[in-house]
This record gives structure tokens, sequence and C-alpha cells, in this order.
């Protein structure tokens, strides 16, 4: 798959496991995201695939990389809907 096709999905996950908050941004805990049966069908490397989509200015979340059980509560932001 290409990186821009990873990416439209991620969107599409994103839009699907996450909610709006305050500032009617959609969001989604990483743990969430990482735990998901679809999305592990999905996404081979999803971590390289929130890099990809945060160096695109598609999302934002604190640091570099997540790791799984570390950063499981860390929000993942979608910026383009």
């Amino acid at each position: 798959m290409n990186v821009a096709h990873e990416v439209t999905l991620l969107v599409e996950e994103i839009q699907r496991l996450g909610s709006k908050n305050a500032d009617g941004q959609t969001s989604v805990k990483f743990g969430v995201l990482f735990e998901d049966d679809r999305c592990a069908n999905i996404f081979e490397a999803l971590v390289g695939t929130l890099r990809a989509a945060k160096r695109k200015k598609i999302i934002s979340f604190e640091g570099e990389m997540l790791l799984q059980g570390v950063h499981d509560d860390v929000d993942i932001l979608l910026l383009q809907e």
C-alpha cells in the first residue's frame, strides 16, 4: 500500500473510533486505535502510518513516536477531517 492511501484509511479509523472534543476536533487514544481489531488488520505498521500522517500535518500527538503500553493514554488529534 502507498502511504497516502494508508493515511486516508487512518483518518477514517480515527473518525470511527474517536469522539469530538470541545473544539469540535476528533480525537482518539493511541491505545484504543492500537487495540482495535479492524485497525490491526488494516495497518501493517500503525506507528509508521501515524508518523507519516503527523509529518503531513493531518494529525497531531505529543512526542515523536508512540509505543504500546507506554503511550496508550496519548490523544491523537485529527487536524484535517
